[in-house]
Formats: structure tokens, sequence, C-alpha cells
């Protein structure tokens, strides 16, 4: 399989100092890595997006990091 169809062969998105804004309708990883990620495992793709502060995306990286759930995937579009 190719590694760009390969969802788990995608780094997982990196924790920020920022919030960062998950979009799931703007995400370039759609639809090929959602059933690996961890918005769409715990939230469904929701349509308002999803606003994670730094304490958020570092407490999801642990839980990734320990396997407890997938990785955050999200892939914004690039300018």
């Amino acid at each position: 399989m190719s590694e760009l169809l390969n969802p788990q062969s995608w780094p997982a998105t990196p924790v920020t100092d920022t919030d960062l804004r998950v979009d799931c309708h703007g995400c370039t990883a759609r639809p090929v890595a959602c059933g690996d990620c961890i918005v769409t495992y715990l939230l469904g793709s929701p349509p308002e997006g999803v606003e994670l502060d730094p304490q958020e995306q570092a407490a999801l990286e642990a839980l990734a990091d320990a396997g407890l759930v997938p990785a955050l995937r999200f892939h914004p579009p690039t300018a």
C-alpha cells in the first residue's frame, strides 16, 4: 500500500503552544485519515470544528502515545 494512502504512516499533528482549530471539512487528509484521527474517533466529524488549547493538545497526545486513542491526523490546507 502506498505511504500516501496509509493513514498510520502519517505523522500525528504536533502539539503547539497556541490554540489549534481543527476543521474536519478543511483537512487535507480527509477522508483517507478520518478513521485514524482522534477527532473523528471521539466526536465524529463536527461541522463547527474543534478548538484545542495547548493543554488539551498535550492530553490527547499523551492518550495517543499510550495507545488508548488514535492520534490527531489533522493537516490544514496550505496557503
